[in-house]
């Protein structure tokens, strides 16, 4: 017999990430075939058969009924062209309507017959029951599509498991008793499971990995609500050693949540922006930008130019087309720029937006714009053609865009925050690792008690329930308030809050160098003069494209290998899990990830988000609070400001901190670093106690009592006649005490009299000696007389500076009208 095959099903169109595409491509799923002997089979060898061990039920009445219903589906189909009953069931056009609408179709037919009951819905059970023996038989294989219509069959996998593979389907209930998962959905998977022999045929074993991507993505393109999406059949089937070595081990990239990077089209058109030359150029523009920027960035770009600036510019300001924007039409965007909206939930539910300032003002999406306009200017010059038509006047002035305050502002916010932090790191410290050994040890103390009896944690009772899997998961009941714990997932909670807060707190790394930091981080390093062996922590590079190693210390070298050792497998290996990194939108290859949990039967990176939540939770038992009473928050960020103060602040040179917190520039490493009073009273005090240290000692002896009186007296004769003379100790008058000449003389208000006395004597000498021909008095008394004429107006400069004005309040222009 020639075996035929068909295409392959086809599932609803969808748009795949190049990841998914490859992967498709590597693993295709089985091509579904035309004929097979059970198809084959005339109608009488089919009935015997599927009337027989092992598709009998032990139900005498349900028995009646599935013979009933097979006759009558077997009926139904003969009528219809085909060699095989599958041929016949595809030219029914059964399986196109779905599987309620075919049992309508066939009630139909027996009711033209004669053939049916005169109760319709025992037709329809019927012929279901039929189906389902004909579908197990692999007498016919409906499609996905048919098979994932609401309403079919909900005991497909009981009937598979019970008739056509008892030992697969025992397999994977082993499985199933160890994973921790709900009862919800480890039945979904096993009906995924059963859709897949039915659609295609064979046993569990048969199952291929591009069947399973089949069904996957089958799932995700139907984007129903009353669908389960849920992949966890693969990782099922993954568990029960289903598949080759060379599977992948997971299958989330399918889900369209984690979709791969979107074009620069696509970033665009997601704004609907109406005017289309100014579509395109966004979209031209950002794919010259594309080389020089990552997809981060990118994306950002896109939203500021997309969104927040021409998409708002239309809306407010509808059939705009041109670059050239009026000044009313800038300084009203202007002003929509530095706000932003937030949308609450009030207590009944409803959503409530307000407008609340942006904490940068809106600077970086003006430093976007700004550099549109002003690369499009550039650009012009080298292509005028292409870039000159959009070539206009930027709107945002280069004042505009001073960050002084801005970043004055955001050192005094960040500063206070590790004021308020840095002193109870400790006690953070202390709490999480007392959460992390009380939950172990009521863990521990629950497992070695049997279920159903009670056992004591911590000097505290608790009673251990008996559950249906014990063996997944933990419970315990407190005797006193009757609440239930998870002493499982407490254990888990606990424990990576405190290696979160012990790595971060240690090492200062970003919260995405946390989640990527693995098996492979660890490096020695050996000194060529000693020999001695260095641990050093490996850094990828982030942020700054640029990796770093940190010696690891005693305390978090023990923090390391408790990771180490808790997330080995049972043949002593870290285990590799693929992480999803958000922000490039790409997955990245298996990698030995340190933080890493079990969820069901996979083995997944723990997200940001989830770093995030388990912070959150480890606070929340500390009861901390800021100084406004708030119950006090930490963020990742918040351990690197912590760490790179408490570095500085012991001894770490500026410039070895910037090395090992990876910063390119110092002043960022300097923002960081926090400045309290007291630090700059005792480092300044410290200064002079050096200094002093490295001067001659007879400067610092103590004065005699003739010195010390001659220093007082030196003061008390500064005071003259004019005002005070301010010549340093020690000095003699270069003058001659001719102080109305003198530039050290700071004149005294109250004597102004006094020396408006001397000048008006100065002129009646000066008369006096050019009178009688005396030139050379004269031109000593023009000098003094100049002296006098200086300290008047120092006088006179003094009182203005306290003198106040009255401005009187500002009027409109309406007002004075």
């Amino acid at each position: 017999m020639t075996t035929q095959v068909l295409a392959p099903e086809r599932s609803p169109q969808r748009q795949h990430s190049p990841e998914v595409a490859a992967m498709l491509k590597r693993f295709p799923p089985r091509r579904p075939e035309r004929s097979w002997a059970a198809t084959e089979l005339p109608r009488e060898q089919v009935t015997e058969r599927l009337l027989a061990a092992p598709f009998v039920l032990a139900s005498s009445a349900s028995q009646s009924r599935r013979r009933t219903g097979l006759t009558k589906t077997l009926a139904w189909l003969e009528q219809f062209p085909g060699q095989t009953w599958q041929e016949r069931w595809h030219a029914s056009g059964a399986d196109a309507v779905g599987n309620i609408a075919w049992r309508h179709l066939a009630t139909v037919w027996l009711q033209s017959t004669g053939w049916s009951y005169q109760d319709p819905k025992k037709d329809f059970d019927a012929l279901g029951s039929g189906m389902l023996t004909l579908i197990s038989g692999d007498v016919i294989r409906p499609s996905l599509t048919w098979l994932l219509t609401p309403g079919t069959v909900q005991i497909l996998a009981a009937e598979m498991a019970r008739s056509r593979d008892p030992q697969g389907f025992a397999a994977l209930a082993a499985v199933c008793r160890r994973d921790p998962a709900n009862a919800h959905t480890k039945d979904g998977a096993l009906r995924r499971i059963a859709t897949l022999m039915a659609a295609k045929g064979g046993k569990v074993r048969d199952i291929t990995v591009g069947d399973c991507l089949e069904l996957a993505d089958h799932l995700l393109g139907l984007g129903s609500r009353s669908i389960d999406t849920s992949v966890y059949f693969y990782q099922l089937l993954h568990a029960t050693e289903v598949f080759p070595k060379e599977a992948p081990a997971t299958v989330r990239l399918l889900d369209p949540k984690n979709q791969g990077q979107i074009s620069v089209e696509q970033m665009i058109d997601r704004y609907g922006i109406a005017c289309r030359p100014v579509r395109d150029l966004l979209v031209d523009y950002l794919h010259e930008r594309e080389l020089s920027l990552d997809y981060v960035s990118l994306r950002a770009v896109a939203f500021s130019l997309g969104k927040l600036f021409w998409k708002d510019l239309e809306d407010h300001h509808p059939g705009i087309d041109s670059l050239r924007l009026a000044p009313g039409v800038t300084a009203a965007w202007k002003q929509r720029i530095g706000l932003k909206t937030v949308r609450n939930k009030t207590a009944d539910g409803e959503i409530v937006e307000t407008q609340t300032p942006r904490a940068d003002r809106g600077l970086n999406h003006l430093a976007v714009v700004r550099a549109f306009y002003l690369d499009l200017a550039q650009w012009a010059m080298d292509d005028p053609a292409r870039w000159g038509v959009w070539a206009a006047p930027c709107p945002i002035r280069e004042e505009e865009m001073s960050r002084r305050k801005e970043k004055a502002g955001r050192k005094s916010r960040m500063d206070q925050r590790t004021r308020e932090r840095l002193p109870v790191l400790p006690v953070l410290a202390e709490t999480v690792d007392a959460q992390r050994r009380l939950a172990a040890e009521q863990l521990a103390n629950a497992q070695a008690a049997h279920p159903g009896i009670d056992f004591v944690a911590a000097g505290k009772r608790w009673h251990r329930p008996t559950t249906k899997n014990p063996a997944a998961r933990i419970w315990a009941v407190d005797p006193d308030t009757g609440q239930r714990l998870d002493l499982t997932l407490e254990e888990h909670r606990a424990f990576w809050s405190w290696a979160i807060v012990e790595v971060l707190r240690h090492t200062g790394i970003r919260i995405e160098e946390l989640t990527e930091l693995s098996h492979h981080s660890l490096v020695q390093y050996r000194l060529p003069g000693t020999g001695e062996l260095i641990p050093l922590l490996h850094i990828a590079p982030s942020k700054t494209d640029a990796e770093r190693l940190l010696v690891i210390s005693p305390e978090l070298a023990d923090v390391l290998s408790t990771i180490i050792s808790r997330i080995r497998d049972e043949n002593g290996s870290v285990p590799l899990v693929v992480s999803y990194d958000g922000h490039e939108r790409v997955w990245n290859p298996p990698m030995p990830l340190l933080f890493q949990r079990n969820v069901g039967v996979e083995n997944r990176p723990i997200p940001p988000s989830g770093i995030r939540q388990l912070l959150n939770e480890a606070l929340s038992c500390t009861g901390l609070s800021d100084t406004a009473g708030q119950p006090l928050a930490f963020s990742p960020h918040d351990f690197r400001r912590l760490f790179i103060t408490d570095a500085i602040m012991n001894g770490m040179p500026p410039h070895i901190a910037q090395l090992v917190v990876g910063h390119r520039d110092i002043d960022t490493t300097m923002g960081y670093k926090t400045v309290y009073p007291e630090e700059v009273i005792n480092g300044h005090r410290a200064f002079i106690v050096r200094r002093r240290a490295t001067r001659p000692s007879e400067e610092y002896r103590t004065p005699t009592e003739a010195e010390w009186e001659e220093f007082l007296g030196h003061f008390e004769r500064r005071r003259v006649a004019l005002g005070d003379c301010g010549r340093a100790y020690g000095t003699s008058c270069v003058h001659e005490h001719s102080c109305l000449r003198c530039s050290l003389l700071r004149p005294d208000p109250d004597q102004r009299h006094r020396i408006v006395a001397i000048r008006d004597n100065l002129l009646d000498r000066i008369a006096e000696a050019e009178k009688e021909g005396w030139l050379g008095e004269v031109e000593g008394l023009k000098v003094s007389l100049a002296g006098a004429a200086d300290k008047l107006a120092q006088i006179d400069r003094r009182s203005r500076r306290r003198t106040t004005v009255r401005l009187g309040m500002p009027r409109t222009r309406s007002e004075d009208h």
